[in-house]
C-alpha cells in the first residue's frame, strides 16, 4: 500500500499555516508516505494572499506553497499535486484535478457558485470533494451538507473529533459519495511526536498523476483509507446531536431532520 495525504495548507498561502510546503514535504517523506495533495486556502477561504494585487500575482502567490513543496519533493522523491480548499462560509471544499496555468485562464473561479464549481471542475476534468462535513466551530453558525454540489466527502479528517467523523461516514453512506480521509495538517514541524494522527488514503500503486485519483473518485472506485480503525465508532449511549442542514438546488438551507448516528 501506498500512502497519500490529500489535505493540508502552508503558510506561503493559507492564513492558518505554519509549515512551508518544503517542511511538509521533508515530513511526509520521513514518515513513510508516497506522496501530498498541497491543498490551500483559495479565494473565498482563510488566504493570506492580498485580494487587491492583480490576478497573476494572486494566483503565483496562492500557488507557492505547492511550488515550494514540488521543488521539495523533487529532492527527496516525494510525489507532490496541487488542490485547493474553496470556502462557502460555513461549507468548504476540495478541489483537485486542475492546476496553476488553468487559474491563471480562469479568474471567473473566485466567484463562483457551489454548483457553478461543480460543474466547471467538471468541464474541466476535475473533482470535488466536501470537507469535513460535519465539522462543528464557534466560527461555524450551520453544518451544511452539499451532496449536490459534490463528487465525494471527507469522512475522516484529522483535525475533527471523532463524532464528527462519524456523522460524516453516515452521510457519505447515505447519499453514496466517494469517500476520503485527510489529515487537515497545518504544522508538520510540530507533528513528528504526534504521527498517529495523520491520515490520508492507502492505494494499491502510487498515482501517476493528479487525475488518477480524480478518476477513482469521479467512478466511485474503491478508496483505502490510512485512518485508525476505531475513528467512526460511537460510544454505547452517545446520543449527542449535531444539527444539520442540506443545500437545496438553489442553495439555501434546508433542514435535514435525519438522524444519523441511527442509520449505523
Amino acid at each position: 500500500m501506498v500512502l497519500y495525504e490529500t489535505h493540508l495548507h502552508t503558510c506561503q498561502a493559507s492564513a492558518c499555516g505554519r509549515s512551508t510546503g518544503a517542511e511538509h514535504a521533508r515530513f511526509y517523506k520521513d514518515i513513510g508516505f508516497q506522496g501530498i495533495i498541497v491543498t490551500d486556502h483559495f479565494f473565498g477561504g482563510n488566504t493570506c494572499v492580498p485580494k487587491d494585487r492583480p490576478w497573476k500575482e494572486r494566483v503565483d502567490m496562492f500557488c507557492s506553497g505547492y511550488e515550494d513543496a514540488l521543488i521539495e519533493g523533487q529532492k527527496c522523491g516525494l510525489d507532490v499535486f496541487f488542490g485547493w480548499e474553496q470556502g462557502y462560509g460555513d461549507d468548504e471544499y476540495l478541489v483537485y484535478g486542475l492546476n496553476k496555468q488553468w487559474l491563471l485562464n480562469h479568474p471567473e473561479v473566485e466567484t463562483w457558485t457551489r454548483r457553478e464549481q461543480l460543474e466547471g471542475v467538471h468541464r474541466y476534468g476535475g473533482c470535488v470533494v466536501q470537507a469535513h462535513p460535519f465539522r462543528t466551530r464557534d466560527y461555524i453558525r450551520y453544518v451544511r451538507l452539499g451532496y449536490r454540489y459534490c463528487d465525494g466527502a471527507e469522512i475522516a479528517n484529522a483535525a475533527n473529533g471523532a463524532l464528527n467523523d462519524a456523522y460524516a461516514l453516515r452521510y457519505a453512506k447515505h447519499f453514496g459519495l466517494a469517500m476520503t480521509a485527510g489529515s487537515d495538517n497545518h504544522h508538520s514541524f510540530e507533528s513528528l511526536d504526534s504521527q498517529k494522527k495523520i491520515m490520508g488514503i492507502a492505494l494499491d500503486q502510487k498515482l501517476n498523476s493528479i487525475d488518477d485519483l480524480v478518476q477513482r473518485i469521479l467512478n466511485k472506485q474503491p478508496i483505502g483509507l490510512h485512518v485508525p480503525k476505531e475513528r467512526w465508532q460511537v460510544a454505547e449511549g452517545d446520543t449527542q446531536e449535531i444539527e444539520s442542514f442540506f443545500l437545496d438546488e438553489e442553495e439555501n438551507l434546508l433542514p435535514t431532520n435525519m438522524n444519523w448516528l441511527a442509520l449505523g
